[in-house]
């Protein structure tokens, strides 16, 4: 009673000390605003926030979040088995490897593939049972075959949110049943009711308390922000949430359509998983910063819209019609999509790094959602930031979503590359349309 008591009132309430709506960036478009952005109009110019061109450029809703007292203390990932190269497009599309690469930054891409037919494999059961059982050989290349089959059904999305909440939770050293919050961003979920309970319960989070947030690309960033709250009230021994996992999880290719080369390029299947840790009374906070925004009037740029099938029910009086759930393929507007980011992303880095009384020196590394190597470039190349500090992982991965950042991340610190007390600003963006970002300090306060 006492952590649901908890848990309901920082989600209603947050921090008053370090959650800070800005009423003010909540609207229409001062008449003072710089709407023409000219400050970030260039690939090589400096990038000026003020509080004017912040909302009049933006016209948005938007939330800053102050130094939260938390840290991450680990990080997984998970990719399916399945390799697909821009090669291998190349058979099905019109493009090429150097297309693909040249304009996106990606090589290959890993995919979720589907089962086996079930007649298919109940036929090939059977002529086994009938033609093999007598050579001891022949039974052994069967199990082995069935064995295959079994780990080709098994791969679903849920199951590398599992994967990689595990990873995070090995190198954290965290008991599972210490986790008193799980957070599975996704707009993919093997469960259109949501994955995060089922996930809790396989990682052994027997105690936590799981839902799934729907943000796209960049859900992982939102989600961190909000356990970073639930933890931050936490904080000092008060009781409540102590420690929290984080997921970023997609498999956006099954909603992709394959006939169109714009598109189907772009994505892979993934997960991602951070667990983070309350701070006490004599801890540095580990999320420094962030800031989120939302502007529902680019929705027609990147969606992926519920495309009802008609179905007849029959009621008295003529029958009913209803639909049978169904989606659109995947839709994406690149160029305005592409403007939108490289407009908006060096904006709320600028937010977070001011939320967190820091400047672009302070960073060690830059870590964006991975979309495009362009927006990458342009972005870093804004906030004056070289190309060497930037993480990413495109050309291996492709477009994982809410998968991508810490997909990526996971592969930095195991590497060896980002290490305890670096400063790592994140920020990702894309349908709703939404973007945001955070600055984190990798393992909390820096190791003396």
């Amino acid at each position: 009673m006492k952590l649901a008591a908890a848990l309901y009132g920082a989600s209603l309430l947050g921090s008053a000390s370090s959650f800070i709506p800005r009423s003010s960036f909540v609207g229409t478009v001062p008449a003072n605003a710089n709407t023409n952005a000219n400050a970030n109009t260039n690939a090589n110019a400096d990038v000026v926030v003020d509080s004017n061109v912040r909302s009049g450029a933006s016209a948005l809703s938007m939330a800053v979040t102050g130094p939260l007292n938390c840290r991450p203390i680990g990080i997984g990932s998970a990719a399916p088995k399945t390799i697909v190269t821009n090669v291998d497009l190349e058979a099905v599309v019109e493009t090429s490897d150097e297309w693909i690469r040249t304009r996106t930054g990606i090589g290959q891409r890993r995919l979720l593939t589907a089962p086996p037919p079930a007649s298919a494999s109940s036929s090939s059961s059977e002529k086994g049972e009938s033609e093999g059982k007598e050579e001891e050989g022949d039974e052994e290349e069967e199990e082995e075959g069935k064995e295959e089959k079994e780990v080709a059904k098994a791969e679903t999305i849920r199951d590398l949110s599992i994967e990689a909440a595990k990873n995070a939770l090995d190198m954290s050293g965290i008991d599972p049943l210490d986790v008193d919050l799980v957070i599975c961003a996704t707009s993919s979920p093997e469960d259109m009711f949501g994955d995060a309970p089922s996930v809790a319960t396989a990682i052994g989070a027997d105690n936590a308390f799981a839902y799934d947030l729907t943000a796209a690309c960049s859900g992982f960033l939102f989600a961190s922000v909000t356990a970073g709250q639930f933890l931050h009230n936490s904080a000092g021994g008060t009781g409540g949430v102590k420690y929290a996992v984080v997921i970023g999880a997609d498999a956006l290719s099954r909603f992709v359509d394959w006939d169109d080369r714009n598109t189907c390029i772009l994505f892979g299947d993934g997960a991602g998983a951070m667990v983070l840790q309350a701070g006490d009374a004599e801890s540095e906070p580990g999320v420094l910063g962030g800031a989120s925004h939302s502007n529902g009037k680019g929705s027609d740029d990147l969606n992926c819209r519920y495309a009802g099938i008609p179905r007849g029910v029959a009621t008295p009086d003529g029958g009913t019609t209803v639909t049978s759930a169904s989606y659109d393929k995947l839709y994406m507007n690149g160029r305005e999509v592409y403007k939108f980011a490289t407009r908006e992303v060096p904006r709320v880095l600028t937010e977070a790094l001011d939320a967190a009384s820091m400047s672009v020196d302070d960073v060690d590394w830059l870590l964006l959602h991975q979309a495009n190597i362009r927006i990458m470039e342009t972005v870093a190349s804004r906030l004056g930031i070289p190309m060497e500090k930037v993480i990413t992982n495109l050309a291996d991965y492709g477009n994982t979503s809410a998968g991508s950042i810490p997909i990526a991340l996971d592969e930095a610190v195991r590497s060896g590359k980002v290490k305890k007390g670096d400063v790592i600003a994140c920020a990702g963006f894309g349908a709703g349309l939404s973007w945001g970002s955070a600055i984190f300090r990798w393992g909390g306060e820096e190791e003396k």
